[in-house]
Parts: structure tokens; sequence; C-alpha cells
């Protein structure tokens, strides 16, 4: 009698663990799938051969997704766009490159590349083709915008909208920075060169990455030791001032730009960390002069936007991306 009813109690605890358990299943079968999303979309690592250099870019989500190119600004490389990728790679297919000099991109010898904005777009433009992409939204910042700018130019069809994050076409805006670079544009003299090259020493990083910010402890420092990687290469200096000293015929490409984004009209978004020194936001405002199809937000934080501001310029994306029905 003692066993049967030791056998009744076992039967009725074992039915309870089996229906506990059952309840408890979906929850792993979620967490895989989430994991599978997170490994389909990964980011992933390229080298390919552009005009004879290794170009290096990142890559995420859906290959058959809307393309978005993403390019970086000076000193850094395309890691500064590390997460807004992983931000976006759900919904777009995201390319981020490398210029020569910059990054894990090749860096020729001055003697067998001039390293001027004219070239940068050049490569930028024959990775486009290896890579066999015909049609783009661009986010150019900084150093982005003369390089993205110069690809529109020769391509305007291709460009399906255009995202600005402290990237001039305009000339309001070179204010008290630009002071220490037209005499360097005017006469290329060791007095009028070595102040520029403390922006590409550690201080000079550090500045350029915290100056504006609200909150120091979200940029990572890891930016600015990454960055130093290419800077502290043999003759990585010279390149940087020879771009430097190449940046006055932007300034002069700026009315053929103007007039581009005038007469095709990309849908535009502006994202601009409106506490930088380098390009303030009196760089933004022109942009809705010429073009009819254009939104606007001033950040609170400085040079490199994304650090501090990512998720929300991310948020920014995704909702102008669907409203110009790039999707």
């Amino acid at each position: 009698m003692k066993t049967n009813l030791f056998l009744s109690l076992l039967l009725v605890l074992l039915a309870n663990t089996e229906i506990t358990y059952s309840q408890y299943q979906p929850k792993p079968a979620i967490f895989s799938e989430a994991q599978t999303i997170q490994k389909k979309y990964a980011t992933t690592y390229h080298t390919v051969k552009v005009d004879g250099l290794d170009i290096f870019y990142r890559e995420a989500g859906p290959k058959n997704a809307p393309t978005l190119l993403l390019l970086h600004g000076y000193p850094t490389s395309s890691h500064m766009f590390r997460n807004l990728i992983n931000d976006l790679s759900s919904s777009y297919h995201l390319i981020a490159p490398d210029y020569p000099g910059f990054g894990r991109s090749s860096q020729p010898l001055m003697k067998n590349f001039d390293y001027t904005f004219d070239n940068l777009a050049n490569v930028i433009e024959g990775l486009l083709d290896v890579l066999d992409i015909k049609q783009y939204s661009m986010y150019v910042m900084d150093y982005g915008a003369p390089v993205g700018y110069r690809i529109f130019a020769k391509h305007p069809e291709r460009l399906q909208t255009l995202i600005v994050q402290n990237g001039n076409a305009y000339e309001e805006g070179l204010d008290e920075f630009w002071d220490t670079l037209r005499p360097f544009w005017k006469n290329r003299t060791e007095e009028n060169t070595k102040p520029l090259e403390e922006f590409h020493k550690i201080g000079g990083l550090k500045w350029q990455y915290l100056f504006g910010v609200q909150d120091s402890t979200k940029v990572s420092p890891d930016n600015w030791n990454i960055d130093l990687k290419h800077l502290t290469r043999p003759e990585n200096n010279e390149i940087q001032l020879a771009l430097f000293y190449d940046y006055q015929n932007n300034v002069k490409r700026y009315p053929i730009w103007q007039k581009l984004l005038k007469e095709h009209q990309p849908p535009t978004l502006i994202v601009w960390g409106k506490n930088d020194y380098i390009f303030p936001p009196l760089g933004a405002y022109p942009y809705k002069r010429d073009l009819k199809n254009v939104e606007l937000h001033l950040l609170n934080t400085g040079h490199f936007a994304l650090e501090e501001k990512g998720a929300e310029i991310a948020d920014y994306i995704l909702k102008f991306l669907k409203k110009n029905n790039v999707r």
C-alpha cells in the first residue's frame, strides 16, 4: 500500500516537472533565433585589390538590401562606424572602407601615390566597381564629404539619399579652426607646418574626440589608440599634411557641389554635432538653402557625434530612409 502511494506521488511529481519544463521550452528557442539573426548580420572584414592597392572594408547586413556607403573622416578609419553598422545591419547593407593611408588599407609610398582627395575618391569609386554596387545612399563625415561629393559628381544617378554629419560643402562654418590652415595653404613653410602636426599626435587626437562632448566616459579610448596605428606608420605624418594642403581644393569646389545638390535634389538627412570646433553648425544650415527635401538635427555633442549620440543618429537614419522609401 505504502509502495503504491509512493509510486503515485512520484508519477504526479514527474508529470508536474514535465509540464513546467515544457512551459519553459520556448525561451531557449527564442534565444537561439536571436543568435541566428545576430550571426547572419554580423560584421565581416575584407580586403580587395583596387588599382593595385589593398583596400580594407567592413561589411554587414543582407546583400539584397539597399546599400549604405559609410565614408569616414580624419584622422580615423571605418572603425568610427563600428556601432552604427551594428545598429543598421538588420535592415541595410553596410559598406565602410578605409582610405589609402588610413586604417587597414595600403599605405603606398608618396612617390608612388599622390595623396589628394581626387585620388581617395577614385579609389573608393573603384571599390564600388569591384563590389558591383550601382546604387547606394552615402553617409559622409568630415573627409568623407569631399570624397563622397566627388563620387556624386561623377555618378549622380547612383545616389539614393545623402546623410551628412559634420561635413561641409559651404564656406560658412570654416571659422577659427581654419585660421591654422590658411597660412599653410598660402605658404607651405616649416613654421606653418609644425602646428598642424599636433592634430595627429595623441594630444590632438584626444582633443578631436573629446571637445564638445557631454559625457567623456562614453568615448572609448580605443579610438585614438587605433588611429595611432596608421598615424605613426613611416611617412604617414607627411601623408596627413599632404591632405591638409589639398583640402583647399575642396573649398574651391564647394560652388560646384552646391550646384550639384541643387540640380539633383537628393533627399538629405543632416545630423550634426553642434559643439564641433572644426565644423561648427554654421556649416549645416546652408544645405537647407539648396535642398528641398532636407531634415536637420543638431546634436549636443562634438566632432565625432557617433561616439556619444550613435543610437540617436541610427534612429534618425532608420526613420529617414523609411520615409524616403529606401528599404
